[in-house]
């Protein structure tokens, strides 16, 4: 068991502020050990994995590796640290503490919170840990697209239901307000309860991309980009018709730091 005078911890955000207010909070409390302060996702698991923290304070929106595929690798470490997730989303919180990991703060984050939250910390460290990793984030990376089991997305073909893997689909687009899959060979509308939120937060991790308010694309089919008009780029996708779908301006650097370019 963990000395629980001292929880070694290790802090990870891609914004310095952020980082930089977390360090100082986390100083006043006498039994914060803090082993390691990490401003990019790529580089978090192994540092997380050297380090060998009892706890890991997590950002979930990072070009390049987000909280949630952090999560998965750090997961699969003989003894797994506790996740607390920071992130300056309510949706994200609505949608994934519900499964009931260990906690999560908002930013911009006070004290009292993340006093309430290392009182909980503290309790979960005093019980001996599990060997097998917790049942409640396997849920949570499932529900991330990100668990053991494969990830379907439902669609709809000649009055048929069909289930979609996410290496069939090239892009997804919102039409008419019904969500429509694009595969090599054809387009399917997915359920009318669908949207492009879900299915990009179902679908985190599997190397899916917010292009625009409207289209979600799979990174794996990017042929080519170039600039277009007004800061805007235009990709074009792996299609025998040669798709080109439009890239936001303010999602131009993070297309290009997840595709390393």
């Amino acid at each position: 068991m963990p000395d629980a005078k001292h929880i070694r911890t290790v802090i990870v955000d891609d914004e310095p502020p952020a980082l930089g207010q977390l360090e100082y909070l986390l100083s006043r409390f006498e039994d914060v050990e803090l082993a390691a302060a990490v401003d990019s996702g790529p580089d978090a698991p192994e540092i997380i994995l050297r380090e060998q923290p009892d706890l890991v304070f997590l950002d979930i929106e990072m070009p390049g590796k987000n909280g949630f595929q952090v999560l998965k690798e750090v997961m699969s470490m003989a003894k797994p640290p506790l996740v607390v997730f920071a992130t300056a989303f309510d949706e994200h919180a609505i949608r994934a503490f519900e499964e009931n990991t260990v906690d999560y703060v908002l930013k911009p984050i006070s004290v009292q919170r993340l006093e309430k939250t290392l009182e909980r910390v503290r309790a979960l460290l005093e019980r001996p840990r599990q060997d097998a990793p917790d049942r409640s984030l396997e849920a949570l990376l499932a529900k991330m697209g990100l668990g053991p089991g494969m990830v379907r997305i439902q669609a709809e073909d000649a009055g048929r239901n069909i289930l979609l893997t996410p290496d069939e689909v090239l892009y997804f687009s919102c039409q008419d307000r019904r969500v429509v899959a694009h595969t090599p060979d054809n387009a399917y509308s997915c359920p009318s309860e669908a949207t492009l939120e879900k299915i990009e937060e179902r679908l985190a991790g599997a190397g899916f991309f917010r292009a625009n308010r409207s289209e979600l694309i799979n990174l794996d089919y990017v042929r080519g980009y170039s600039p277009w008009l007004n800061g805007k780029y235009v990709i074009t996708m792996r299609h025998r018709e040669a798709v080109e779908i439009v890239l936001s301006k303010s999602r131009v650097k993070d297309f290009k730091t997840l595709l390393g370019i």
